[in-house]
């Protein structure tokens, strides 16, 4: 029999709780044994609960169990959550987490804690939700070399985005519709400034370049300065806007990461992906482009990949499954003014000052004091001294 702990019983702690009861005879199945879930470690009591028997408020319970093998973190953040998994790997229990903002900082030193203790530490959950999508970049990929992967990593900014879109209305009210939907926290930095995203994007360059590139590398741009009149201007010319998380293999090997809003062509798969749903699209030199697309949050998409991945540390006890990368270096990440890209330009200026600094630019749309344009090709570090020579109104990214 297979025992395991779930710490921290929020919403995905409480799926993956749900799952085990709703399909265990088929995950026993699956395994080929039972399984059970022994220990819920959480601040709280939750009386009400089927589960209430199986609460714990000390993390040495569960620890010092030997029976215990493999231990789920839905804490979150990165301070008891980094403490505890630490502590877990080093006493040889198999860890599984949904945790982005742990993995992306300190995944690499835990990743090598867990090879030393020839234990798993998994963490599906930690960036697709319920998307299937590290296992297949990791194992089904594998006999490619990955040469980008970007893609639309945070429900709740999505949603704010769509109904920018189909209703019209401003950054502030999708908000405060994304919040009264429980889309939304009541404090909503981390998603609309693209924290969220950036976390993500750090785990999944990890693991598609196979060396570690932490958030502070990482350039990041929400969409809170995203206007409804620009959404609508591009929406006219044929782009929709997304907030995207990319990670580039340049031509000398080194790697660019960055988080921010771009347009998007209408006929581009990644352009219809709305409302809450999340798409990750991976390029590689020998399969070409491949999209996973389905939730990226809720309890029980996430728990399902929770659960998941406790299945195949449990399956891979005796030995582990060969996941991990190198150390940050820094000569093996590129500087963000050199990456090469088109950007979108909406300007308080003359057609003719937009020619002189911008010449070759698509313009699309031209009012009296007002142009929005598509600029040519160039350096991020080009494109930056260029503008400072126009009144800039509005700027995003273009994806092509």
């Amino acid at each position: 029999m297979i025992k395991f702990a779930v710490m921290g019983f929020g919403t995905v702690g409480a799926g993956v709780a749900e799952i085990l009861q709703k399909n265990s005879a088929l995950l026993e199945a699956r395994l080929g044994e039972p399984i059970e879930l022994k220990y819920i470690l959480d601040i709280r009591d939750f009386p009400d609960s089927p589960f209430s028997n199986r609460v714990v408020h000390d993390f040495e319970t569960i620890v010092n169990d030997e029976e215990v093998d493999v231990i789920v973190e839905t804490i979150g953040g990165a301070k008891v959550a980094y403490d505890y998994t630490k502590r877990a790997l080093l006493a040889g229990k198999h860890v599984v987490t949904s945790n982005k903002e742990l993995v992306a900082i300190h995944g690499c030193e835990l990743l090598k804690i867990a090879e030393e203790k020839n234990v798993n530490y998994l963490f599906e959950a930690a960036v697709g939700g319920g998307i299937p999508v590290l296992r297949p970049l990791h194992q089904c990929l594998a006999a490619n070399e990955i040469e980008e992967v970007f893609g639309i990593l945070n429900g709740t900014t999505n949603y704010i985005l769509t109904r920018m879109v189909r209703a019209g209305v401003t950054f502030e009210a999708a908000l405060r519709e994304a919040q009264s939907l429980g889309y939304a926290e009541q404090d909503p930095t981390a998603d609309v400034e693209g924290h969220d995203a950036c976390r993500k994007i750090c785990i999944l360059a990890d693991l598609a370049f196979g060396r570690e590139i932490l958030p502070e590398d990482v350039p990041t741009e929400g969409i809170s300065g995203v206007t409804l009149r620009d959404v609508e201007l591009v929406e006219k010319a044929g782009w929709r806007v997304k907030l995207l998380g990319r990670a580039l293999r340049q031509e000398d090997g080194r790697v660019s990461a960055y988080v921010a809003p771009h347009l998007v062509r209408a006929e581009h798969p990644i352009a219809g992906v709305e409302d809450v749903f999340n798409a990750i699209m991976v390029r590689g030199n020998a399969v070409g482009e491949v999209m996973f697309y389905g939730p990226g949050a809720g309890s029980l998409p996430t728990a399902s990949a929770v659960v998941a991945d406790v299945l195949d540390a449990a399956q891979h006890q005796e030995k582990r499954k060969k996941i991990g990368w190198t150390e940050r270096k820094a000569e093996q990440i590129a500087p963000w003014d050199a990456l090469s890209a088109r950007q979108y330009f909406r300007v308080k200026d003359g057609l003719h000052q937009v020619d002189e600094v911008f010449p070759g630019s698509e313009i699309l749309s031209h009012q009296e004091h007002e142009i929005a344009f598509i600029t040519p090709y160039m350096s991020c570090g080009e494109l930056n001294r260029r503008a400072k020579s126009l009144q800039l109104c509005a700027r995003l990214w273009v994806l092509e």
